[in-house]
């Protein structure tokens, strides 16, 4: 590699969260980060350190994670996002690399995220959609499960939504800008934004909405709940797999 100044590089990617234990660096190596990690140490001859927007769990995919790093890099975005693409998996996708000022950070500067979360009801999703999605065996309702959306959004103590092991003494104030159930045939998609979120805080959101649409819950009860500030059994956390973080908003 040509020599040249340090830059900082933001780049947006996608991938496929069957296989990896999230985003964030395991000791064992099996993390979205590691993996592109290995890939910036390959081509630049030195251990890159790269700082994502957020973590995803595992099982958790993505469409648009955002992170940057620190490199000089002689021969311009097209060739850094080609050669970053050449040697990734097929599950992991480099989707634009472009250098930015030294103020970006992925994590610090975001103003908010999208997520959204795929719904099968009615019985097993096809063998295609069935990995990306929550089956559920039994029709939902949906207009029940608008009404508790509606009691979520606006800026509230999430505390009640988030796992216990994940929050200590984190401000659990958050502003649930969006909170949005859209049907299409026997798909359902949450699609939920905010500021910030909570450890499984979308999942917990997805499992109470889950939970309202099957007559468990009602829009009222879940407005409880959430004022409680507590967790409650009531909320099950929604499994990874139907779980995408969409975008990054700066």
């Amino acid at each position: 590699m040509a020599s040249s100044k340090i830059q900082r590089w933001k780049c947006v990617c996608a991938y496929d969260g069957r296989g990896f234990s999230g985003w964030q660096s395991q000791p064992d190596g099996t993390a979205v980060q590691d993996v592109i990690e290995r890939r910036l140490k390959w081509l630049l001859g030195r251990a890159v350190r790269i700082h994502g927007s957020g973590r995803t769990d595992a099982g958790v995919h993505a469409l648009g994670q955002v992170f940057h790093f620190d490199a000089g890099w002689a021969h311009g975005p097209a060739k850094l996002l080609a050669a970053l693409r050449g040697g990734l998996p097929p599950t992991i996708q480099v989707k634009s690399a472009r250098p930015v000022p030294r103020s970006f950070h992925a994590r610090f500067s975001a103003v908010g995220k999208i997520y959204f979360y795929q719904l099968h009801q009615g019985g097993p999703a096809d063998p295609f959609l069935h990995p990306f999605c929550w089956s559920l065996h039994q029709p939902l309702d949906v207009g029940a499960m608008r009404t508790a959306a509606r009691r979520l959004t606006g800026r509230h103590d999430f505390r009640a939504f988030a796992a216990l092991n994940g929050v200590g003494r984190e401000d659990t104030i958050r502003h649930l800008r969006r909170l949005d159930v859209t049907r299409r045939g026997a798909r359902l998609r949450i699609t939920v934004e905010a500021d910030g979120f909570l450890y499984k805080m979308v999942r917990s959101l997805v499992g109470a909405l889950v939970a309202v649409g099957r007559g468990k819950l009602t829009p009222v009860q879940v407005g409880a709940i959430l004022h409680t500030t507590r967790r409650t059994h009531a909320v099950q956390t929604a499994p990874a797999q139907g779980l995408f973080l969409a975008r990054v908003l700066y």
